[in-house]
Formats: structure tokens, sequence, C-alpha cells
């Protein structure tokens, strides 16, 4: 078995006169956390977009867990997840009604089971019987991917996870990221939040003007830049300045 959840090759797409992604390429491995990070427009949303079956591309190869989006699009959803920018939650329905509902549309064997495991999982217990509509922006987030985990999909997408969330909810959200990655979920994660990149991410690469302009760890980005030197101390850049300077509204960087 390849180690490759996602294989990204050529892919474009674009709307009317407009090209949004041109000649995107990247790799996934199982197991890994992966941001995407780009500007508003940057083609985020519609990357992730293609990758989970909801737009068709224009061209190029895409596959998820071997199997490819368009020839094999039911096999390719049986692998996957996937959480949008807003929770997408039933807040008329508790927080056990919509895990079970969530559990009887997927089909799993014993939704009663897999709901109080969630519930646990994601510390949701008291909370349970709760009108969802009712509960706090990190609540209703860990929710949302807690739906996204029934049935067990290997690759889970979480474009913009945290948009709108105050910084207590955002690290909640965080350590849920966190424990899925140990338990072997492989995540690609979408973000104009260049912090929790830097938090989260096992490598990351940047979406600008319809291609991915550099991939790389931390470390590997930070290598881009010569150290800054003061006469005792080493400046590492932060992650935004590597974002700007790559796509133009910053400082100099070394291409390697």
């Amino acid at each position: 078995m390849t180690n490759t959840a996602i294989s990204v090759k050529g892919l474009k797409k674009s709307f009317k006169d407009k090209e949004v992604l041109k000649e995107v390429d990247f790799e996934v491995q199982r197991g890994e956390i992966f941001a995407l990070l780009g500007s508003n427009g940057a083609g985020k949303t519609t990357a992730v977009n293609i990758l989970s079956t909801l737009m068709k591309p224009d061209s190029g190869e895409v596959s998820i867990c071997g199997f490819d989006v368009q020839r094999q699009p039911e096999d390719v959803r049986q692998s996957i997840s996937l959480t949008g920018q807003f929770a997408a939650l039933d807040g008329m329905q508790t927080g056990r009604e919509n895990l079970m509902m969530i559990a009887k549309l997927r089909g799993v064997s014993n939704p009663v089971q897999v709901t109080d495991n969630l519930l646990v999982r994601f510390n949701l217990t008291d909370a349970a019987n709760r009108r969802a509509d009712k509960y706090s922006g990190g609540m209703k987030r860990r929710l949302d991917i807690a739906m996204s985990l029934i049935g067990t999909p290997a690759v889970i997408f979480l474009d913009e996870p945290t948009t709108g969330l105050d910084p207590e909810a955002r690290i909640e959200v965080w350590d849920t990221i966190n424990e899925l990655s140990e338990g072997g979920t492989t995540i690609l994660l979408t973000t104009q939040y260049l912090e929790e990149a830097e938090q989260l991410a096992d490598r990351i690469a940047i979406l600008h003007g319809g291609r991915i302009i550099t991939t790389g760890t931390l470390t590997d980005l930070k290598e881009m830049f010569p150290p800054t030197k003061v006469e005792y101390i080493e400046k590492q850049p932060t992650l935004e300045e590597i974002f700007l300077a790559l796509i133009g509204k910053g400082g100099e960087v070394n291409e390697k």
C-alpha cells in the first residue's frame, strides 16, 4: 500500500474567464497534517471542492487513497469527510441527535455506541441533550468535526475550520486536530491564519496566483530566508514574513 493519501498533479480549474487553479501539484502522506495557505480568492476552497468530488476539474489527475476523484467518486466519498467553513449542524436538534442522524445516514451498524463514543471523545457528554444552537462556537465546531468522523474516514478536509472562532475556541479545535492526526487520520487543512499552520502542520503549501509556489516543513520554509543577525541574536523569520515575501508583499527570499 502506498503511503500517499492525496495526490494532485496538474490540477486546473476556471470559472468563465478567470483561471483559478493553473497547474496545482502536491502530495499528502498518510497520517499527515498538510496546510494549504493562501489569501482570500487564492483557490483553496475550489481545490478542496474538487478533491472532495463536489466540483469537477477542467484537467489534471487527482486521487484520494488511490481512488481517482473523477472515475471512482463513490470510493473517494467512502474514504473522506469534509468540514466546511461553517458548522453544518441542525440547531433544532441536540448534539446527540445530530450525531445519530449522521450515523444512520452513513449506515453504521451501531449508531448509539458510535454517538456515545464521539460525545466522550470530544468532551460533549454534558451538552449531549442540549440543542446545538445553544452551543458555543468552539462546541459547535467540535460537534461538526465529530460528525465528520462517523464512518472512520481515512482523510478529512478542514476548510478554514476556525474562521470566526475566539482564541480559546480556536485552541480547542487545534487540540482536536492534533488528536485526530495522532490517531492516524490524514488531514488537509486550509487556513488564512498563519499561526494555525505554524502550530499544526507537518508540511505547508502556499497557493498563490493559481499555483503552489512552495511546499515544505516550517523549517524548510525558514531556511529560504537568510538569518537576520543582530549583535548577539539570530532572528528566525515568522511564517507570516515568509508567506508575505513569497507572494511578493514582503522582503527578499532565497528560492531553492
